[in-house]
């Protein structure tokens, strides 16, 4: 993962160049493009930092090392739910806050409750019902 984080790590001066040379040539008067494009240099930085740390505390990895070999690499990767219905739910949130933002401040409200249980729902999957542990 260190390749990984340093990949995100070096573009954050390379965002954060691009965006003051942006500012300079629209005279700072257009703040959409240039604060965004600092807040990804921003978002950059924090990517590559967690993904160094979270290097840091896994290890190397089979991908990391020149000398791997392909079945170095089976086995389990991870814990995923694959019959999980929140997360559509928890999308069909995000539209409905998304779609409040367009039409109506009142249906964002709606969709604010309905990720709060949409979250809910999903970080308690695994400790009720046929998949408690």
């Amino acid at each position: 993962m260190k390749i990984e984080s340093w990949l995100f790590i070096g573009l954050v001066p390379f965002f954060a160049l691009t965006a003051t040379v942006y500012g300079f040539m629209v005279n700072w008067h257009e703040p959409v493009g240039y604060l965004g494009m600092f807040m990804l240099s921003g978002l950059s930085g924090m990517i590559g930092f967690y993904l160094l740390f979270t290097a840091r505390r896994v290890g190397t990895r089979p991908e990391d090392r020149l000398d791997a070999e392909i079945h170095e690499g089976a086995g389990e990767q991870g814990h995923f739910s694959p019959w999980s219905w929140w997360p559509i739910t928890l999308s069909a949130a995000a539209a409905t806050g998304f779609l409040g933002l367009a039409v109506g401040w009142w249906i964002v409200y709606i969709g604010v409750g309905f990720a709060a249980v949409s979250i809910i729902g999903w970080v308690y999957e695994y400790s009720r019902g046929l998949h408690a542990h």
